[in-house]
């Protein structure tokens, strides 16, 4: 008879199914077969089957990059469709030093290597760069302005050319970052292309891909795509090695460079050399990790290495920065009114939340090879939009010893949340009904919770100048017609210095668009005086504050920062296009309250503490 099919990977079915088998094989007729020794064979027979299936199932699954575990597994699959894993990236900064010599005049060469020292959290980092650099001596002094340096390690590598062998240019350094790769062939530079378009056969290129144990090796040419390597060729590679993310930081440097002259005699500084910081060390990040490249592979795939749809633009600004986070990509059509042939890209990098205007030139240069005739790209600031909760939380105080702890261990379930993939992201969402229980489970002390929902844009302000300012929330408002919708922290303006002033809003009941207005607070903290009636309008269904023209001489708040707050109308908040989503919880509130009911103090409720569930009327934030 046939053998029972089976489908599971459960050693215990897999030997009841032979039983079940000998049992219908008359030869074995009331055989007892967890007595007998016949037992060991089954049990042999049973691990055999059960490790032969699991290795077939861990087989298949490690030929599907959507189910691969093994970083080479996912690698090479996506080297199927072209795609190489980004590398380690050194974290950048830029220094400029003088370096007094005995020479009046001439040429001083920095050599390529290391440059200088930085410290940060008690660990010294070694900054290089890849290639030498060269300046004019002048008056006896070699001056290096805004020097570009690379955190890690310089090394290089040398092959020679055999062609009677199967030869291979393997990189054994891990932590490479591949930017910084310089490849010479006698006196020639070989660049690296990640696609072959306009490659030819007399083109001076090399491809590069990872191997095992986070290596790289250099692909050249055959003759057909790209020049062939002649026999005897020397290649010399140069490389830094980096420690990524953790080499971010240092912002002081001590020099430790070599210079010598352009007769490649050692100058010696003839005084210390004091290195000048004109930027902070970073945009360092690690090596891709595998999801990354699961994700990103077939998209890059299906981009084509052209910036067509949202999604190209997504991948691709990924491959030519590798410090992104998060991309956000809306078309011209969208926007209000529509700017047809625009492409707007908002970046949130790894670390920070905003990219300097040597980085986003050097991004938008980068697309231009991808990106189609006519069309333009523009990259803009980050836009944050923050939510915050202010929420009522009761407890059964019979049930719990300490209150201050039940606290702590809320507010942690709540921090925990807001670093979930949920949120932190352009399009992220803040699930209302996902943090009511977040809460609810954090103890069983805890009987139910009030949550109440805001959301905050801040405003930088241009200080003692007239500007007019917009912040778009991307989320309806929710209108009370008695105001309060819109709060503000404290500022100063040129037409009353001496007093404290806040935003307020003033809505139309018969309108979706109400009134922004200044006002300050009285004595009496139930009214206050109106300092300008009409700066501007709230949008309350398209969630926009607009402020017109206005000067600000000082704010509250550090770094000229006002905090403008609104409540949705829908406690789900989305971050809407070019709003990269934020919960705050070091803004939020947590209140709490004895359920005075559940703890038996007050059966009947009289005196229970009610909380409302909508927004306060208060005039501030």
């Amino acid at each position: 008879m046939p053998f029972t099919k089976f489908t599971n990977l459960d050693f215990d079915q897999i030997k009841t199914s032979i039983k079940d088998y000998l049992r219908a094989n008359s030869d074995f007729t009331d055989f007892d077969f967890d007595g007998s020794n016949f037992s060991v064979l089954i049990d042999t027979l049973a691990y055999n089957t059960y490790i032969t299936a699991f290795n077939s199932n861990m087989v298949v699954n490690e030929s599907f990059i959507d189910s691969a575990t093994l970083r080479e597994n996912v690698v090479s699959l996506a080297r199927n469709v072209g795609y190489v894993p980004r590398s380690k990236t050194a974290a950048k900064a830029a220094i400029s030093f003088n370096v007094s010599t005995t020479q009046a005049a001439g040429q001083a060469i920095l050599k390529a290597g290391l440059v200088c020292v930085g410290p940060v959290d008690n660990t010294d980092y070694t900054f290089s760069i890849p290639e030498d650099v060269t300046v004019n001596i002048n008056n006896n002094v070699a001056s290096f302005v805004d020097l570009e340096v690379s955190q890690g390690i310089y090394l290089t590598k040398e092959f020679t050319v055999d062609t009677s062998l199967n030869q291979r240019f393997i990189l054994n350094n891990p932590n490479i970052d591949t930017s910084t790769i310089k490849v010479m062939i006698g006196s020639r530079e070989y660049k690296m292309v990640d696609n072959i378009i306009s490659v030819n056969k007399d083109s001076e290129i090399y491809l590069l891909q990872e191997i095992p144990d986070e290596r790289y090796e250099l692909l050249f040419g055959d003759g057909i795509i790209g020049k062939k390597l002649s026999n005897g060729d020397i290649i010399k590679v140069s490389y830094i090695t980096t420690d990524g993310e953790t080499g971010n930081g240092p912002s002081v440097f001590a020099y430790a460079g070599t210079i010598v002259d352009s007769s490649g005699v050692l100058i010696t500084p003839q005084s210390g050399v004091t290195v000048t910081t004109t930027s902070g060390a970073a945009g360092g990040g690690d090596i891709e990790p595998i999801e990354s490249v699961k994700y990103y592979a077939p998209r890059v795939y299906s981009s084509q290495y052209r910036a067509v749809t949202t999604r190209d633009y997504e991948a691709l600004v990924q491959q030519v920065y590798a410090p992104t986070e998060s991309v956000s990509v809306v078309g011209g059509e969208e926007l209000d009114p529509p700017q047809f042939g625009k492409v707007l890209i908002s970046i949130k990098p790894k670390n920070g939340v905003s990219i300097s205007d040597f980085h986003k030139n050097q991004i938008l240069n980068d697309l231009k090879q991808y990106t189609v005739s006519g069309i333009t790209q523009e990259i803009i600031d980050l836009k944050l939009l923050y939510v915050e909760v202010d929420s009522d939380v009761f407890y059964d105080s019979s049930r719990t010893n300490s209150v201050s702890d039940l606290k702590t261990r809320v507010s942690s379930a709540l921090e925990t949340y807001s670093k979930t993939v949920d949120l932190n992201k352009f399009g992220g969402r803040f699930k209302y009904s996902k943090v009511l229980q977040i809460i609810d489970g954090v103890d069983n002390s805890i009987t139910s919770n009030i949550t109440r929902v805001r959301m905050r844009r801040n405003m930088n302000c241009i200080l003692n100048t007239f500007a007019q300012y917009e912040l778009c929330f991307g989320n309806k408002f929710y209108k009370r017609i008695d105001g309060y919708n819109i709060k503000s922290t404290g500022f100063r303006v040129a037409d009353d210095p001496g007093s404290t002033v806040f935003f307020v809003d003033v809505p139309s009941a018969d309108s979706d668009i109400g009134i922004l207005s200044i006002v300050k607070p009285t004595l009496d903290p139930d009214t206050f005086e109106v300092v300008k009636k009409s700066i501007g309008i709230v949008d309350y269904k398209k969630g926009e504050v607009i402020v017109n023209t206005i000067n600000i001489i000082s704010t509250d708040l550090d770094n000229g920062v006002i905090e403008i707050q609104a409540y949705p109308d829908s406690n789900d908040v989305i971050g809407l296009k070019d709003l990269y989503l934020v919960f705050d919880t070091s803004k939020s509130t947590i209140n709490m309250v004895k359920d005075t009911i559940a703890s038996g103090e007050q059966i009947s409720g009289v005196n229970f503490p009610v909380r409302s569930s909508y927004s306060n009327g208060k005039l501030t934030r």
